[in-house]
């Protein structure tokens, strides 16, 4: 018998997100780990917002999006908020009612400029980190440094003369004529009128120059945790600056060990590396600066196999959080996205690694 695809909706029913779920879904160990940082922001959300007026969208939803944002590749929060009105794990996860409305994307937006204000997702990250290091998944002393470059959202052809001189672009509609035969840019002289804080860069020799920004991690070598994330601008030292950045906010007293690739041995990086109390292991150049002090020692070699992890981490940040060309202009929006992205990251490994440490 043909059955029929006509069909009654349901007056009431007792059905929420919950049991559309399946119990083994992998989100599912990643939700307890999530609810409890939150909880522990509470007492931060509650000094940001004032204690009358029009209800806003909670602080825990706008950081829950963001990880859901980047736990399954959604390119924009306008596409999130669409597909909030259908995907029930998605409103599971945001502890939502499934006849509960989604989010505007306007109000959206403007709600999650608060917490980049406040740099909640600075106290967001640090607060995984510290569940993760309760869980003793950190090592506490052996730890890799790396950078990357990240495209900006910004085209070449929106690069113009600092002066306000140079060819104007010509044509019409969006995808404008620019003409740059015979013009040398660089970062002193030209700047993207899309994205100013963006950058010239290149990967390597003869390869073609992007606007870009510098991507910074710290990782943990034990489980391969991200213990701090930077974003920068493109300069010829953002790598070494930055990592002497986050090696100064290591918790702790004792002497500890990094890794790194070529780019770090330089006199200067090294001696400040020291200076701080910090072994440098990194990979030896032709005319090193390290000596046989440090290279002599089997953790030196340990460190060397262990820093190729962290590309496991950027590949992630390109690939699953969308990094691959940045949606946000400015260091500061990007650096949100970056510390949203590595805590999403942190937390798929420490669900992962529960099992196991359980």
């Amino acid at each position: 018998m043909r059955g029929s695809d006509v069909r009654e909706g349901e007056i009431l029913s007792g059905v929420t997100p919950n049991d559309f779920v399946p119990p083994d879904h992998p989100i599912r160990m990643i939700k307890p780990l999530v609810d409890s940082a939150l909880a522990h922001l509470s007492p931060t959300f509650s000094a940001l917002y004032a204690p009358v007026g029009r209800p806003s969208i909670p602080p825990e939803h706008l950081l829950k999006a963001a990880l859901l944002i980047a736990l399954f590749s959604v390119r924009s929060e306008r596409q999130f908020c669409e597909r909030l009105q259908y995907d029930l794990l998605f409103k599971w996860f945001l502890d939502l009612n499934i006849m509960d409305a989604p989010f505007d994307p306007s109000t959206f937006s403007k709600n999650k400029r608060r917490l980049l204000e406040h740099a909640v997702a600075r106290e967001f990250f640090v607060t995984v980190v510290e569940q993760a290091r309760q869980r003793k998944l950190l090592s506490e002393e052996h730890f890799t440094v790396d950078g990357t470059l990240l495209e900006a959202w910004a085209s070449l052809k929106s690069i113009r003369p600092k002066d306000g001189g140079g060819t104007p672009p010509t044509g019409g509609g969006r995808d404008v004529s620019v003409d740059f035969r015979g013009e040398r840019r660089t970062n002193a002289t030209h700047a993207s009128t899309t994205d100013p804080e963006a950058r010239l860069a290149r990967k390597g020799p003869h390869r073609e120059a992007k606007l870009c920004f510098m991507g910074h991690v710290l990782m943990d070598n034990r489980q391969g945790l991200v213990v701090d994330v930077r974003v920068t601008q493109a300069t010829g030292t953002a790598e070494r600056e930055a990592a002497l950045a986050m090696l100064e906010e290591v918790p702790g007293y004792r002497r500890i060990t990094v890794g790194a690739d070529k780019g770090y041995d330089t006199a200067d990086f090294v001696q400040q590396c020291r200076a701080l109390g910090v072994t440098p292991r990194v990979a030896r150049t032709k005319h090193s600066t390290l000596d046989r002090r440090t290279t002599r020692h089997g953790g030196y070699a340990w460190s060397q196999r262990l820093r190729k992890r962290v590309e496991e981490i950027f590949g992630w940040m390109k690939t699953i959080g969308g990094g691959r060309k940045l949606r946000y202009r400015g260091v500061a929006r990007n650096h949100f996205w970056a510390e949203i992205t590595v805590t999403a990251y942190n937390l798929v490994r420490m669900a992962k690694l529960a099992p196991i440490f359980a």
